[in-house]
């Protein structure tokens, strides 16, 4: 079984477009910019272009000066048009097999937003991709700056993977992984990798932070291995304990103040 590429552009691209609104309540003053990079419309480097383009009025007043703050009561126009905030909500999928993580619902097949339909009222997406093969932690939220961050390939944001193979690996190979393989000219590799205790050794763990299933996708097809089973049980700060499959939970206060530190 082939998992398929994870395309953290199209990802990026995406979550931009159709993340509608987000956060409504701040305590004291914030930037103008970065309000209006958190309703999602675009980035702060692009607020400050529209800012200065003269085309937001705050309170009915166009304000073209760079760093001006803004309350979370102020009105902020767009064109116009006032900015809607949200709520920001973070929210944590076991996903399992056999549903598709496609940005696009289709109430012809399984997927994840049929898994957390009805969670809350504001509009989630995905933060990163699991395609239909794969299975566990999946990360929803409206806050699009951390979801930028997490997309961010200079984060080098933590994944473990449990990986069940079509056979066990080989001492040789599983040496190889740890050195890394060199496909297409280019050297592939992973920041540990270990048989799982207790496990036949066709059942691996797998840490990364740069590539994701892409490059395991690779690396274990370079060897010649199929992956029956991919199943991420860590994603950044967050784990599965506790969380059942095909459940979902909300995360924690002391959750998000972690992943908004990485």
């Amino acid at each position: 079984m082939r998992i398929q590429k994870n395309s953290n552009k199209e990802l990026r691209s995406r979550f931009k477009k159709q993340l509608k609104a987000k956060k409504s309540s701040d305590d004291g003053l914030i930037r103008l910019n970065k309000y209006i990079a958190r309703t999602g419309i675009c980035s702060r480097r692009e607020a400050d272009k529209f800012i200065e383009a003269g085309i937001i009025k705050v309170n009915n007043k166009v304000i073209t000066q760079m760093g001006y703050k803004v309350k979370p009561t102020d009105h902020v126009m767009f064109n116009n048009s006032k900015l809607r905030s949200e709520a920001s909500r973070y929210l944590l999928l076991n996903k399992p097999k056999n549903y598709s993580g496609r940005m696009e619902p289709n109430p012809k097949k399984k997927d994840v937003f049929q898994l957390i339909k009805g969670a809350c009222k504001e509009t989630i997406l995905p933060t990163c991709r699991l395609n239909k093969l794969a299975s566990g932690l999946l990360l929803f939220t409206n806050d699009f700056e951390l979801a930028k961050k997490l997309l961010n390939p200079k984060k080098r944001i933590k994944e473990i993977f449990h990986l069940e193979l079509d056979k066990n690996l080989k001492s040789i190979d599983l040496k190889n992984i740890k050195d890394g393989i060199t496909i297409g000219g280019k050297k592939m590799s992973v920041d540990n990798i270990s048989y799982i205790k207790g496990k036949n050794k066709n059942e691996i763990g797998v840490e990364i932070s740069i590539g994701g299933i892409k490059i395991i996708n690779q690396i274990f097809k370079q060897l010649g291995y199929n992956i029956f089973r991919l199943d991420r049980v860590f994603f950044a700060c967050l784990n599965k304990k506790y969380l059942p499959r095909k459940k979902y939970r909300f995360l924690t206060k002391e959750e998000i103040i972690l992943l908004k530190r990485i």
